[in-house]
């Protein structure tokens, strides 16, 4: 008679299904969580104003491939939304743009997997934002990459259209009295 061995995942922490197995979801902290905020609050705004389709925050999770990942920020176009709306759960397919902010404790070899896996699951376009560096790294392919940094303007190209953000905003802390 075969075991059963039952997973007993902590509640408190959120998961990626990475080969059948859960991946604990490494926290990012505060400057990580308030690059993100800021993406998704200039995103938002010309999303909602252009009705191109909806912008999710990291606790949501995307169909990759044979693996569930969570991107700290992505976009799905209105086209692909399906008449029903949201799903109550995970999407069952990839988002249009993926973004993954680098936190203190990611490993390069990682990162780099997850751009690939996106890139191969059809997502259009993968950013990997470095708030150490102030960096964001534009993956329209494997062999495509644009890197901006400072005054660059990020721009959302044909995946959102006339999305534009400077670089350097997203990486303005907030503001003191």
């Amino acid at each position: 008679m075969a075991a059963i061995i039952e997973t007993v995942l902590d509640q408190d922490k959120e998961y990626e299904i990475v080969d059948g197995q859960p991946e604990e979801k490494q926290m990012g902290g505060a400057r990580h969580g308030g690059v993100g905020s800021r993406l998704i609050g200039e995103l938002w705004a010309h999303i909602k104003a252009q009705r191109l389709g909806g912008v999710y925050g990291a606790d949501t999770s995307f169909q990759i491939g044979q693996n569930e990942r969570m991107p700290d920020v992505a976009f799905v176009a209105a086209a692909r939304i399906p008449e029903e709306g949201e799903p109550e759960g995970a999407w069952p397919m990839p988002p249009d743009l993926a973004v993954e902010i680098v936190s203190p404790t990611d490993l390069h070899e990682k990162l780099m997997t997850k751009v690939t896996e996106y890139l191969k699951a059809g997502v259009r376009q993968v950013w990997l934002i470095s708030p150490e560096h102030r960096t964001v790294t534009i993956y329209s392919s494997p062999t495509e990459v644009k890197v901006l940094q400072g005054a660059d303007e990020l721009d959302g190209g044909d995946v959102i259209p006339g999305f534009r953000c400077r670089v350097a905003d997203l990486f303005q802390g907030p503001a003191r009295a």
